[in-house]
């Protein structure tokens, strides 16, 4: 597991690039360095339905349209593009990182352990913001719930002992009560769509952005006894002991 913390993360529960998805976008943008830092659109989710290409420029626009000025699709669709010396220096030079939607299995399996994942961790180690949304925040955890292969699987391990659950407030919290079943000693983090949470310099500190909730099935704790986080408002993710 990885224990890396000197940048930020930014976990975004899906219907990224639109709506109040500005405010925690804009974060960080400012957490990067500025509208002139390097941002680099990883669209490797997207890849297996070819729809990589659609949904990297959906990104590229978006961080253009909040002022961004230096915003690049990285071609990382699959674990040769993964070691390809010009992806890995795009990663390595990004102050911003944003992993995007689509298939979270195909996503983890293809970054572990490659020289892009790599690179992207040394971007974070010095100070870089690491992002994702939907899939792309579900495999920066320890646990991964893996909606189109097998049940719970192994994450990249930025966030010990905690699980994302995406879109939240549409399809993703019918996953609670299986996922419990599975990891019952992790937190379960349902992210609402349009809304995101950004690290304050360690996996464990939050602060919640956007539209709707964060909400943490705790271990221990009933899941119709939730804790329930809005914009504005700071939560801890605490290790497992």
């Amino acid at each position: 597991m990885c224990t890396v913390e000197t940048g930020h993360l930014l976990l975004a529960g899906g219907s990224e690039f639109g709506g109040q998805m500005a405010a925690p976008d804009h974060r960080s943008i400012e957490l990067a360095g500025g509208l002139d830092t390097s941002i680099a659109i990883i669209p490797t989710a997207a890849a297996p339905d070819n729809n990589h290409r659609r949904a990297g420029e959906n990104g590229r626009r978006w961080f253009t349209s909040l002022g961004a000025t230096n915003v690049q699709v990285v071609p990382l669709i699959d674990r040769d593009s993964a070691a390809d010396p010009n992806v890995v220096e795009a990663a390595a030079e990004a102050r911003l990182i944003y992993l995007l939607g689509g298939f979270p299995g195909y996503l983890c399996e293809t970054l572990r352990g490659s020289p892009a994942w790599s690179a992207m961790l040394t971007a974070y180690a010095s100070g870089a913001v690491l992002a994702g949304s939907s899939a792309g925040a579900m495999v920066l955890c320890e646990h991964l719930n893996d909606p189109h292969g097998q049940g719970a699987t192994t994450g990249l391990g930025l966030i010990p002992g905690a699980c994302v659950l995406p879109h939240h407030n549409t399809f993703g919290q019918g996953w609670a009560e299986r996922l419990r079943g599975i990891l019952p000693n992790a937190t379960l983090v349902g992210i609402d769509e349009e809304t995101a949470m950004i690290s304050k310099g360690s996996a464990q500190e939050w602060r919640v952005y956007g539209a709707g909730d964060v909400t943490l099935y705790l271990p221990g704790h009933t899941l119709s006894h939730p804790q329930r986080y809005l914009a504005g408002q700071e939560l801890r993710l605490d290790p497992p002991d």
